[in-house]
């Protein structure tokens, strides 16, 4: 029984001073776990949305992201197919007048590739089996 009673003092003297320095300098690994279950909460909600957005029956809802990837696409096929086609033609037909110009082709990267990517991690899931 001596035994027991000086190990306890001890034990819990370890355990208050592994808890003053994991207070002090907390766990990396453990701060990094606890931030990916947030994200994977986050997503996971996010994923819930999507699905009732996708099931809806009104248009407003659930056409929105296929109206986004109809007008990328297409103004894709304006900026290089069809101004460059207009603007051969406007020259030989009909010169001073300029077709118009979209703007800034830096913002039409970025959607696409924000719509390719998520398209893309979709088929990397069911490449894998973990679609769900």
């Amino acid at each position: 029984m001596a035994l027991i009673d000086i190990k306890d003092p001890v034990t819990a003297s370890i355990g208050l001073v592994e808890n003053v320095v994991n207070k002090i300098w907390p766990d990396k690994s453990e701060q990094e776990r606890m931030q990916m279950a947030g994200a994977l909460a986050l997503l996971q909600g996010q994923m819930e949305i999507n699905k009732a957005e996708a099931s809806s029956s009104s248009a407003f809802t659930s056409g929105w992201r296929p109206a986004i990837g109809w007008v990328c696409g297409a103004a894709l096929a304006y900026t290089y197919l069809a101004y460059p086609l207009l603007v051969w033609a406007t020259v030989v037909w009909w010169p001073g007048i300029k077709p118009p110009v979209l703007g800034n082709d830096e913002m039409l990267y970025q959607l696409l590739l924000g719509m390719l990517g998520m398209s893309g991690l979709r088929s990397f899931d069911k490449s894998r089996g973990t679609a769900s």
